[in-house]
């Protein structure tokens, strides 16, 4: 397990979410400060919110993506056309290990958002939700893209 991937899975054991977990562990390449990383992903917990739709850990790989590859001028498109290739790229790979991007068909939820409180975190909670393996995935993801990029 990368140093990302594991610094990733502590984070949301200690209790941040999934998108926290991956922006978060990525600092180091970002060169945000902590407390700003967190900030900035806490609202793509839950599949946003806890809408249920994309990912967090997936929402957190493309806040990490955007910070450190993003494109700044809205008549480059040639540049933006590169990062969305990119963004769906990572998505397909998150995808063709998981199954989806989406945050209820990971946990087997119907459609429709859930409750805004979320769950408190026990053991049995970690023992029975796969989002630490999600935060794992996504980290590792990421790891591999930056280490093969050229």
């Amino acid at each position: 397990m990368s140093a990302h991937a594991q610094l990733a899975k502590e984070l949301f054991e200690k209790g941040y979410n999934c998108s926290q977990a991956i922006f978060a562990a990525f600092c180091d390449e970002t060169g945000l400060e902590l407390e700003t990383a967190l900030k900035i992903s806490s609202s793509f917990g839950g599949g946003m919110g806890r809408l249920r739709e994309v990912c967090g850990a997936v929402s957190g790989m493309f806040l990490v993506v955007g910070a450190k590859y993003g494109y700044t001028m809205p008549d480059d498109n040639a540049a933006k056309h590169e990062h969305y290739r990119l963004i769906q790229a990572l998505a397909t790979k998150f995808q063709e290990c998981e199954g989806t991007i989406i945050c209820r068909e990971l946990l087997g939820r119907q459609a429709g958002w859930d409750n805004p409180n979320s769950d408190e975190r026990t053991r049995d909670y970690y023992n029975v939700r796969p989002c630490t393996r999600y935060v794992e995935e996504a980290a590792a993801i990421l790891d591999e893209y930056m280490e093969n990029r050229i």
